[in-house]
């Protein structure tokens, strides 16, 4: 079947999300929520797609499923509590942990169950499974904005489908998983293999109201956390990746986080490690004998689109490895400051920047004005710098 959606030449994952929700919305192919930009979208058909996820030989084959707690996959997750079998959904964006398994009540009935299987029983019936829990995943059902019959697939942005799947490699909970996504016809097009990068989950099996296809995608699934992919920044935002990080540590793997985290060493007490302290985003160096922290470099974003909501540039930031400390966000004016720990951490994502295109737009990045002299500013004239950049920031700034 020839895709319906065609995408221009050089599309990155910004435009092909953008084509595919546009032409959802066009078209009226999604039932609530709407509008779909910046979701999975919950389109028309969804439930009979699901339909085949239950005629899979891996369904058959597993006792534990985990199937993501998106609107439109509501079905898949039906199927397997109908079926019987365990079914796990991931932590609401992994704040409190990784993994939850839905417990039904005693004796419950078909309605009870159809009710286990919305969003609003996911969180009433949700157990939490820890991190030393014995789990083993064989099958995953993930949500898609786009998929090609290659298996390379694009979710929302966020990238917690993929940070997922590597977490559970880590734990063990996933060896040779097959992994399934549910779309809407549309939604299956011509994806370049160059956007697929060595963090991005790809898919065995794509279901939609139509068709079953079997991808036989020979790009390798992520083998664990790719330590070097991630900042401090994503550490905060998830917790549970500082407790991993500490376990792989004492394992003797490399967990050395990319420039945003001067310092590598993970710092996490061993009588609690669930109490670590915070990685830290200040760095230090010595001048005159005296430890000082380094100002921070601003990098400038221009001809933003109109429109972009700060959640799809933060996506494409950390999409692109230029994740800041900082995103002061000042859309109405069509541009945003990027502040990254130092000259050196700024420039590292000046050049990540290069050519970086959202909605079609060329984003323009470069030092913003005050970065943008030579001369090293005096230790004095340094502090003070830091104090108005930091009151400032505080003002204006958007996490």
């Amino acid at each position: 079947m020839e895709p319906v959606i065609s995408l221009n030449q050089g599309a990155s994952k910004w435009d092909i999300r953008q084509k595919v929700w546009d032409y959802i919305e066009a078209k009226n192919l999604a039932n609530f929520p709407r509008p779909v930009h910046n979701r999975i979208p919950n389109f028309k058909g969804a439930q009979s797609a699901c339909m085949h996820v239950s005629n899979l030989e891996a369904f058959h084959r597993t006792n534990e499923i985990k199937v993501d707690p998106d609107k439109p996959l509501e079905g898949a997750r039906l199927a397997v509590l109908q079926a019987g079998k365990t079914l796990l959904v991931p932590t609401p964006r992994l704040r409190t942990g990784l993994l939850n398994k839905i417990v039904p009540p005693q004796g419950a009935s078909r309605d009870d169950l159809h009710v286990c299987a919305t969003s609003q029983g996911v969180k009433e019936y949700s157990v939490p499974i820890g991190l030393n829990d014995k789990v083993k995943v064989d099958l995953l059902v993930v949500g898609s904005v786009a998929v090609s019959e290659k298996g390379y697939r694009i979710g929302k942005g966020e990238g917690f489908s993929d940070m997922e799947y590597a977490m559970m490699v880590s734990t063990g909970a996933v060896r040779d998983a097959v992994v399934v996504t549910v779309v809407h016809d549309c939604q299956v097009m011509d994806i370049p293999e160059n956007l697929t990068e060595s963090h991005d989950l790809t898919v065995d099996y794509i279901l939609t109201p139509t068709r079953v296809i079997k991808t036989d995608c020979k790009h390798p699934k992520p083998q664990g956390i790719i330590w070097a992919k991630l900042d401090a920044a994503m550490l905060e935002k998830i917790p549970i990746l500082k407790k991993l990080r500490y376990m792989e540590q004492q394992a003797g793997r490399d967990v050395t986080l990319k420039g945003a985290l001067v310092g590598a060493a993970v710092e996490e007490t061993k009588r609690s490690p669930a109490r670590e302290q915070e990685p830290t985003l200040k760095r230090e160096d010595i001048e005159d004998g005296a430890p000082r922290q380094t100002a921070v470099t601003t990098v400038y974003l221009g001809r933003i689109p109109a429109g972009l909501r700060v959640s799809e540039l933060k996506s494409a930031l950390r999409e692109c490895g230029a994740t800041p400390l900082r995103l002061n966000w000042q859309g109405a004016q069509h541009r945003a400051f990027l502040d990254y720990c130092d000259r050196q951490a700024a420039e590292a994502a000046l050049l990540a920047l290069e050519g970086l295109s959202i909605n079609g737009k060329s984003i323009q990045a470069e030092l913003a004005k005050s970065q943008r002299s030579s001369r090293k500013p005096s230790h004095k004239h340094r502090q003070a710098q830091m104090t108005r950049a930091q009151t400032g920031a505080e003002a204006r700034s958007v996490t």
